[in-house]
């Protein structure tokens, strides 16, 4: 009896270590072997982008978004403007470019490459407080050249015009100028750095006229209809709001992105992101 006990407990340990080895040499269902399981294939690492301060809401909404579904990447936003943001990415300091406006010929010539991520309108801003509620484009490049210097001769008050405009690189300032034939002949009495700082200016002078990215508006200040067309999403979309520019992602020919760079850039440039761009006041460019 004691040695069919023996006998058996033998079998059973050999059973036993034969199920052990056997174990070690097979790959666990739901892993390939090859190292991606959920945890190896997690994204990480870090998007920059660096550039126009008039697409701070787009790409504030679709950085924020890349990073709620992936929690291993950083994204971060450099608002420096459209120039600072296209000599960022030419000389390495951030993954994508933001820019306003298009690549000018020698940019594209240096190896840069542009992708349309969106088109916004560049409203023309007045202080609630001033009466004038329409200008079409001709009146706005008299005044902004100084051919108009009284808002009583387009309708308004007895007073001065007061120009607001960006800085010379801004992609605001390129687009505005561009669409209304004015480069280097704007009068203006101040050139601020940031769509923001434009908004304000307005906003506290009832003589001000400025211009600022329709995603960037506030109530503080009154957007003019142009030749009776209003700045909205439909009217830029239908390209019936004539002053209007593109939302741009600048990244270089000769260098690859970053996985997670790489990933942002297909995510912000798909129909997925339509509706986040939408709801931050630009169109989408697919």
């Amino acid at each position: 009896m004691k040695k069919n006990q023996k006998r058996i407990g033998l079998v059973m340990t050999a059973a036993i270590f034969c199920l052990t080895l056997a174990g070690c040499g097979q790959t666990p269902a739901g892993n390939s072997g090859a190292g991606n399981n959920s945890e190896s294939a997690k994204l990480t690492g870090t998007v920059a982008t660096d550039g126009s301060t008039s697409m701070e809401k787009v790409i504030g909404a679709l950085g924020e978004a890349f990073e709620n579904h992936n929690d291993g990447v950083t994204f971060t936003y450099n608002p420096t403007g459209s120039g600072s943001g296209i000599q960022a990415v030419q000389e390495g300091r951030c993954d994508i470019g933001l820019s306003s406006r298009n690549l000018k010929e020698e940019e594209a010539a240096g190896g840069l490459e542009a992708t349309i991520l969106a088109y916004d309108g560049i409203a023309v801003i007045v202080s609630p407080e001033n009466p004038v509620v329409d200008l079409d484009v001709e009146t706005i490049a008299k005044l902004y050249t100084g051919e108009i210097t009284n808002w009583k001769d387009v309708g308004g008050n007895d007073a001065p015009v007061v120009l607001i405009g960006r800085e010379a690189g801004s992609g605001t300032r390129d687009g505005f100028e561009s669409i209304t034939d004015t480069k280097e002949q704007c009068q203006y009495r101040q050139e601020l750095t940031s769509t923001g700082d434009v908004i304000t200016a307005v906003a506290q002078n009832p003589d001000a006229i400025g211009y600022a990215s329709l995603a960037s508006l506030k109530d503080s200040v009154k957007a003019v209809t142009v030749g009776g067309v209003a700045p909205t999403e439909d009217t830029v979309k239908d390209g019936s709001y004539v002053i209007q520019r593109p939302f741009v992602l600048v990244t270089r020919k000769d260098t690859a992105l970053s996985d997670a760079a790489q990933a942002f850039f297909e995510f912000a440039t798909s129909p997925d992101a339509a509706e986040l761009i939408a709801n931050a006041g630009a169109v989408a460019a697919n």
